[in-house]
């Protein structure tokens, strides 16, 4: 599933290339062919990210909502202008403790460069799959727009530039006052909130509840953008069993959480990856770029040893969601 710096990522290619164009919109597979013609022609004038939900405006204040679930995608082709502040087609690399160095340019096992230095904006007749597992670029040919592949529940055209959502688990128009309800039923993004307050939420409403921390970093109404992936991580980080209950967690702990969340969610965006492992020489940064096998803490390690202590790695179910973990470390 797509978390919460895949969206956000998504939300700043469309802010550099869709909005402020009018834009032509069909539904090709045809189950969103009545919002397509409601927004076909419009001109789109804004759009936000919070967590894992995209909300992209049309005028007269018509709104396009986007959660993107576990399969969901869009793809990007045409003349697209990269947003200078993070890597897709060729990114800056922004990992904390590693700004300066200078490695050429690595591509991840999806095709995404994510190390190379960027400069200004520039623009590129490519193809971009915007997704968690399946971002990468490959050559568009000549043809404009570009043919139709799959289920493409939306296609959104500018004169240059297309978009193309699959697989999306919503995909709704709503009013203004709908998104601003939807959004207030979310809990805080660091990149969407103030900071501050954002960690003064948090932290209230995990210091309340008999849930278990593992299940609370899941929940979009307690925290915005994390999922499997980063919760495991970030427990791991913070030497913090998945199954004590939050109110439980010191409450030092749960700040550490949410400012943990901050950083890494910042790193996401910025390099694409959901990059959990500091202070790596370049060599290892090199690795953990071009494989996600070397990314991670005790994620997708089930039965191997810790990285840290050498205990095997745990795997159990918790809300539904594979969950990884040292038993060891995070007792």
């Amino acid at each position: 599933m797509p978390e919460g710096h895949s969206v956000h990522r998504i939300a700043r290619q469309f802010d550099r290339n869709i909005v402020g164009r009018s834009v032509a919109a069909s539904s090709p597979q045809g189950r969103f062919q009545e919002g397509a013609e409601l927004i076909d022609g419009r001109e789109a004038v804004a759009v936000r990210a919070v967590g894992k939900q995209m909300f992209l405006e049309f005028e007269s204040e018509l709104w396009l909502r986007v959660h993107l679930g576990m399969y969901g995608a869009w793809d990007f082709a045409g003349e697209i202008l990269v947003d200078p502040t993070i890597a897709s087609a060729n990114g800056r690399m922004g990992q904390t403790n590693q700004r300066g160095t200078n490695l050429p340019a690595v591509f991840d096992d999806a095709g995404e460069n994510s190390l190379t230095s960027i400069g200004a904006p520039r623009r590129a007749r490519v193809h971009v799959r915007m997704s968690e597992q399946t971002t990468g670029l490959a050559d568009e040919g000549e043809q404009w727009p570009p043919p139709v592949v799959g289920q493409v529940r939306l296609r959104l055209l500018t004169d240059v530039t297309c978009a193309d959502l699959r697989g999306p688990t919503a995909c709704e128009l709503r009013t203004a006052d709908e998104v601003a309800a939807t959004i207030a039923a979310l809990g805080p993004d660091p990149l969407v909130d103030d900071p501050a307050t954002g960690e003064e939420r948090f932290t209230a409403v995990v210091r309340r509840k008999p849930t278990p921390i593992g299940l609370l970093l899941m929940d979009q109404a307690v925290v915005s953008g994390i999922g499997n992936v980063y919760r495991a991580e970030i427990l791991f980080r913070a030497r913090l069993d998945p199954h004590t209950p939050g109110r439980d967690v010191p409450e030092e702990i749960v700040r550490g959480l949410w400012r943990d969340w901050t950083g890494l969610l910042a790193v996401g965006v910025e390099t694409g990856q959901m990059m959990t492992m500091d202070d790596l020489d370049p060599e290892a940064y090199r690795r953990a770029m071009a494989s996600r096998d070397d990314r991670h803490w005790v994620y997708h390690r089930a039965g191997l040893p810790c990285r840290v202590c050498g205990t095997a790695i745990v795997l159990e179910e918790m809300g539904a969601r594979k969950l990884y973990w040292c038993p060891a470390c995070q007792c």
